[in-house]
């Protein structure tokens, strides 16, 4: 028998509502909250976007592959930084006690979220433009995903209802 996943983990694009919908998922389910994005800034004593500044994207994207490769958790809601998905090292490690849920959300929403892409912090080429981001990463959250929660028109409680509808009691490993 397949040992229970006690980790729910969630992916998306920036301003899908990782973090907000992590913290009330985290209260409703009675599991512990951890933002990955977090990890990285505390572990690096410094933002996102400095990281970005200074050393360039793909630095970030290697430093948050290792907290992602080092993160030892369970009975947690995991939100991790939009650009997990990039690592198919760290995505195999979240998925091998975790529950990958991708909060897909179209890009007109996005782009209303994300006001100032200069000092978000996001790990994506300078070139490349938030409708370019989004058409690369959507097909990496849809590999990845365990389940795809269609949060359009939704509030985050509604996600965080559709989740453990999808989700169940049972695979919370309670």
């Amino acid at each position: 028998m397949e040992p229970t996943r006690t980790n729910l983990v969630l992916i998306g694009m920036p301003g899908s509502g990782k973090s907000t919908v992590g913290v009330i998922l985290a209260k409703r389910t009675s599991l512990e909250f951890v933002d990955t994005d977090l990890l990285i800034q505390a572990s690096q004593r410094r933002t996102l976007q400095k990281i970005v500044d200074s050393e360039g994207y793909l630095a970030l994207r290697t430093i948050e592959e290792d907290i992602l490769l080092h993160l030892s958790v369970r009975h947690h809601v995991i939100a991790t930084g939009g650009s997990a998905v990039y690592s198919d090292p760290a995505m195999a490690h979240l998925k091998s006690d975790g529950v990958l849920i991708f909060l897909d959300l179209d890009l007109d929403t996005l782009e209303s979220r994300v006001h100032d892409l200069r000092t978000r912090g996001l790990a994506k080429r300078p070139d490349q433009s938030f409708s370019e981001l989004y058409a690369e990463r959507c097909v990496l959250y849809a590999k990845h995903a365990d389940i795809t929660i269609q949060c359009h028109g939704l509030t985050q409680e509604q996600v965080c209802e559709r989740i453990v509808d999808r989700v169940g009691h049972k695979a919370l490993g309670r």
